[in-house]
């Protein structure tokens, strides 16, 4: 084995997480209109979001791409069984084809939430790039329907999902597997606090 690849793989799994943890601090939370928000008070904001979806008896709906629909449907999951919120993810592969095929893939998100949302309901939109055409019409569906959105985001920091959400989360790291990691813990810490489950 090349000693290079030797002195990369040293120590790996240890400066992994150190990054991890490096990035995770780092992360950015702004309101609708753009401004800073304090990381501890945006998941507060996050959990009271989810937490008026589950009392008004709304929905709570999720969409992404690849890796972010994975999120999205654990987190839909989660949600419904752990958390007892109606919650859903519009990523059903005969939907998608279906939609994709005849209205294009930059509708599918679109057309799903103009049949489905309703005023005050939550979208959670996740992405890595904040650039898929998709979620970003997903994200005007959801504002049409007068649905309060919140997004996750990375990669660059002008993406544009990011100015779109009554809540932002953006990642600060162009790396898919360090966004996608932590684009799932924020969902699932708002989730941890509504459940009331204490941090060690």
């Amino acid at each position: 084995m090349p000693d290079t690849l030797i002195s990369d793989s040293v120590n790996y799994g240890s400066r992994y997480f150190a990054n991890l943890d490096k990035v995770a601090r780092l992360i950015e939370a702004t309101n609708g209109d753009g401004v800073a928000v304090i990381f501890n008070t945006a998941m507060d904001d996050f959990t009271g979001l989810c937490r008026d979806v589950q009392s008004s008896g709304r929905k709570l709906m999720f969409i992404g791409n690849g890796g972010s629909a994975s999120i999205a449907g654990h987190m839909a999951t989660d949600f419904m069984k752990n958390g007892h919120v109606r919650a859903t993810a519009f990523n059903d592969p005969m939907f998608l084809t279906c939609l994709g095929n005849d209205l294009g893939y930059e509708r599918v998100f679109e057309f799903q939430i103009d049949g489905h949302g309703e005023a005050n309901d939550l979208l959670i939109a996740v992405s890595s790039s904040g650039k898929s055409p998709n979620i970003l019409n997903g994200v005007a569906a959801a504002r049409r329907k007068k649905s309060k959105v919140v997004t996750l985001s990375g990669f660059g920091p002008a993406n544009p999902l990011r100015d779109m959400g009554d809540l932002n989360f953006y990642v600060p790291s162009g790396e898919y597997g360090v966004v996608e990691l932590l684009h799932c813990s924020l969902i699932h810490c708002a989730l941890d606090n509504l459940m009331g489950i204490k941090p060690d």
